[in-house]
């Protein structure tokens, strides 16, 4: 059983509220998990929002789509995803976070099957040197290493970036790196700030219409034809 758990928030300090903001007349989450949901491997997924009043409209706009929620502590995300696991038992996890609505499910998939095959703790496409685009990350685990991980976190880091402990002690666990060639971790597709938004409600308008299914390499081609979002907002996009 593997287990998708979407963190979600309303609170993000450089673009508040991003979560729910319109891609083709959906909330950018939405949009997000329509291009999760091509990935084969993953069984179920739940978005793990906090148990705050702000994130009530998370919540409601999931309900709408008939997607599972688990809501719990804002400030400690390694708990709400334990208790997104208690609630969802699964054999692995895999985290996503919802400031990715250019997700690739072919990404996803083979970031399993790297943490199947090899039965490593925990899998990454980020290594270092050799990373995908930054809003295709995915982090893979067993439920042991991130149950055993919670609880023996003792860090604020741990507590809010959940998969802390493993990647930072590579020593204690079965660790395994999806690389790309050549490195693309300096493309941003993640959505942080108004110019992102801006760049993927491009990608969006100009792909979307007649390919609900675009790819990354649909995404590299359309930024290789427009020289004015190559390096938009200052960041190198394809």
């Amino acid at each position: 059983m593997i287990l998708a758990i979407l963190q979600a928030r309303m609170s993000s300090t450089r673009l508040p509220g991003k979560v729910l903001m319109p891609i083709q007349r959906q909330p950018m989450i939405v949009r997000q998990i329509e291009r999760v949901s091509r990935a084969g491997r993953i069984d179920k997924l739940v978005v793990a929002t906090s148990d705050r009043p702000e994130d009530d409209a998370i919540e409601a706009a999931m309900r709408r789509e008939g997607i599972a929620v688990f809501r719990g502590s804002l400030e400690n995300v390694q708990q709400r995803f334990i208790g997104a696991l208690d609630a969802h038992p699964a054999d692995h996890v895999v985290r996503l976070t919802a400031d990715c609505p250019l997700a690739d499910p072919t990404l996803i998939d083979a970031t399993i099957d790297l943490c199947l095959s090899k039965g490593a703790d925990y899998v990454s496409n980020t290594p270092e040197g050799h990373a995908h685009p930054k809003g295709t990350d995915v982090e893979v685990m067993t439920a042991a290493a991130l149950r055993r991980a919670a609880a023996e976190a003792t860090t604020k880091e741990a507590f809010e970036h959940v998969t802390w402990d493993l990647w930072n002690q590579p020593e204690r666990w079965n660790c395994a790196w999806l690389p790309c060639f050549p490195d693309q971790g300096a493309v941003r597709w993640t959505v942080d700030r108004p110019d992102d938004y801006a760049f993927v409600a491009a990608v969006y308008d100009a792909l979307y219409p007649t390919n609900r299914a675009f790819t990354s390499d649909d995404i590299r081609a359309f930024v290789a034809s427009r020289p004015d979002l190559q390096d938009y907002g200052g960041d190198r996009r394809a």
